[in-house]
């Protein structure tokens, strides 16, 4: 089930389902550890011998996030059990607490009110040798294993703590302690061991017609029993959770409004809505920051009963692109994070791998390390490499942070533009083959050729600004030799437009890709080709004519019989299932080529899609059903959430540009 909402603090990361259920806990790092390994976590309602888990069908459910805040909100209807419950849950913005308040408003009179929150435990990914016991002095439960310590605390009717609890064993034959709690009352067994979970109770009594009792349940999460005791609960009690919940509200508020475009700006040139996407998209982009730099593609740890692995990793394209995006909406305090991340990952000869992990280390690949004829090759995405030092040059024409990328120029923009420039087919001039940025081919891609030459355009500017002359005069030269050939090798005539991949034949000689792809794009998007080259034209108009969806969702596919969660299979209808970022791709286009106020009316058409597309609070998914308009894949993508805030600002750009040209003299 994709994740509806997630919340996080760059340590934490919180992932929902849409009944509000928690399913992944991601700590000490975002994308590494989760602590639940997306297994449902229970919170359900006793009320007058009725009980209801809040994943049962009879809840009316209304979700999202507060506005301008990571700080989940809910309101759940069970006109059964007579009860609305509003819900907020948050992250402490710099603790590593989680907080979830709950407040029941009784829709009848109400005799006895129970709360449940249930915890399915995989402590550092695994459930073999966790513990959970009840801990007394602090009237909590805690669940441990090595350096991973939980206390599950909270008040209600001015108490301290849980009422009642149950810890035990799940798996094999055994459901789980969550069944306990279903008549009411748990057993209060004081210690278990090994695959364990675990239920606590608040009781809150009485509630008239009307009338309604509130609790606050956080879980503190730390390296040791001291660390989430005296350093967790004891300051929360000390201080009372709502200072907690109204500091990082207004922390988020702030953060969030920080880019260069005003709220009045996007509300009066695109809505409301779309300012209120535009916002949530940099805050759950921020949300896959790791605070050790790494920008995770995307936490729905569903996607692994698909490929028996997650997206929980840090490909260096994806956090390039997300990374440019933070940059453009203000963020240079999270990107700057991520370049030195990048430069922690180069390997001496100054490339980056397929993906890394949050920690740094090389991710899990199925990209060999030799090709058909058993000879070595380079396991990577070439376009990787390139456009991390691309963002790196953007984010310094932004912010201007000299003495920033003077610490970076060394040790990442030096290796990897002499890198880039020496790994090229000395016979075409083009790169040397490499995985496309789909991780399907192998070959020569034109998005690759799009970003290598941005790469290498990025270290040559840096060497001039650094008066580094051979490294200007080494990427200056590659950069100008993979333009012509591109230029003589990617453009097929025979298609009509540039080709997707070329791959080098046994003779030498070079095959063409005839399949048509979304990724051209990145001929222009990084500058190499000007949007309206009328070849480049071209092939943005095929794009759109070819891998438009035909069916009720309408967007943009990937590519021709795209067969990743493929639905339609007819593809005279449906090509592909509509991408987000594919569809987002076509409207920058058009902002880019627009020269009058109607040229911006396909741009305004993409952003509604978005719009119409998006989950409650604005998550955006990897694919969507292209009939139905479901989300499909992994949810939220940051790399979705990302192009949002690009295809935003390059309308903006576009219609202040267009304002300032005026309007077009008359024909005469």
């Amino acid at each position: 089930m994709p994740r509806s909402l997630v919340i996080g603090n760059g340590n934490i990361l919180v992932g929902y389902e849409s009944s509000f259920s928690v399913r992944d806990l991601y700590w000490p790092h975002v994308g590494d550890a989760n602590q639940t390994m997306g297994n449902v976590c229970r919170t359900g309602v006793w009320v007058d011998g009725q009980f209801a888990w809040f994943g049962d069908a009879d809840w009316e459910r209304e979700i999202g996030y507060q506005p301008g805040g990571l700080v989940a909100k809910a309101r759940l209807t069970n006109r059964r059990l007579g009860v609305v419950l509003e819900l907020r849950d948050w992250v402490d913005m710099a603790r590593d607490w989680f907080f979830r308040s709950l407040d029941v408003i009784a829709l009848k009179s109400l005799n006895e009110v129970r709360v449940f929150f249930h915890y399915d435990w995989y402590l550092g990914g695994s459930d073999i040798g966790n513990t959970v016991l009840w801990e007394p002095r602090h009237h909590a439960i805690v669940a441990y294993k090595d350096s991973a310590y939980f206390l599950l605390g909270g008040e209600a009717a001015g108490r301290l703590g849980p009422d009642s609890w149950a810890t035990g064993k799940k798996g094999a034959d055994r459901a789980g302690t969550w069944v306990d709690a279903e008549d009411g009352s748990l057993g209060r067994n004081p210690i278990d061991q090994g695959s364990v979970d675990c239920v606590i109770e608040f009781d809150l009594g009485a509630i008239g017609e009307s009338a309604q009792a509130s609790l606050i349940h956080w879980v503190c999460m730390g390296p040791s029993l001291h660390q989430v005791t005296h350093f967790g609960q004891d300051l929360i009690r000390e201080r009372g959770a709502q200072s907690y919940l109204n500091r990082t509200q207004r922390y988020w508020e702030v953060w969030s409004d920080k880019g260069h475009e005003t709220r009045s700006l996007i509300e009066r040139e695109l809505g409301p809505a779309a300012h209120e996407l535009y916002r949530q998209c940099v805050l759950i982009s921020r949300a896959h920051c790791d605070r050790g730099g790494g920008v995770i593609a995307a936490t729905d740890y569903d996607i692994t009963k698909f490929a028996r692995d997650t997206y929980s990793y840090v490909w260096p394209r994806d956090g390039a692109l997300v990374a440019n995006a933070l940059d453009r909406a203000g963020h240079e305090d999270v990107t700057r994070r991520f370049f030195e991340f990048c430069r922690s990952c180069l390997t001496p000869d100054g490339f980056l791998l397929h993906k890394y992990t949050p920690a740094g280390v090389p991710g899990s690949s199925w990209h060999p390390w030799i090709d058909a004829q058993g000879g070595r090759v380079l396991p990577i995405q070439e376009d990787e490499t390139g456009l991390v030092l691309w963002a790196l040059w953007e984010h310094f024409q932004l912010h201007r942070n000299l003495d920033f990328v003077a610490d970076l120029y060394s040790s990442l923009v030096l290796p990897a533009g002499r890198w880039l420039a020496a790994y090229t087919d000395p016979k075409t001039g083009l790169p040397l083959p490499s995985w496309d940025l789909w991780e399907e081919r192998w070959g020569v891609h034109a998005f690759t050729v799009g970003a290598v030459w941005a790469g290498l355009g990025a270290a040559a500017k840096f060497a001039q600004l650094f008066a580094d002359p051979d490294l200007e005069a080494l990427a200056g030269s590659a950069q100008s030799r993979l333009k012509e050939a591109a230029d003589l090798h990617l453009y097929r005539p025979e298609l009509g437009r540039f080709a997707r991949r070329l791959t080098v034949e046994a003779d030498g000689s070079l095959g063409v890709d005839p399949v048509i792809d979304s990724a051209i794009y990145g001929l222009w998007r990084f500058g190499m080709l000007a949007p309206d080259e009328p070849r480049l034209k071209a092939t943005m108009v095929a794009i759109g004519a070819e891998l438009g969806n035909r069916a009720a969702a309408a967007g943009v596919a990937r590519y021709s019989n795209d067969y990743y969660f493929q639905v339609e299979h007819d593809l005279a209808l449906a090509p592909g299932n509509p991408w987000f970022i594919c569809t987002m791709w076509m409207g920058q286009w058009y902002a880019a080529v627009a020269r009058g106020a109607a040229d911006l009316d396909p741009v305004r058409a993409t952003i509604q899609w978005v719009l119409d597309h998006q989950m409650p609070g604005g998550v955006l998914s990897e694919q969507v059903d292209p009939h139905t308009g479901a989300p499909l894949s992994v949810s939220p993508l940051t790399w979705s959430q990302a192009e949002f805030v690009v295809t935003v600002d390059d309308f903006l750009k576009a219609s202040r540009s267009l304002r300032a040209r005026g309007p077009k003299p008359p024909p005469t």
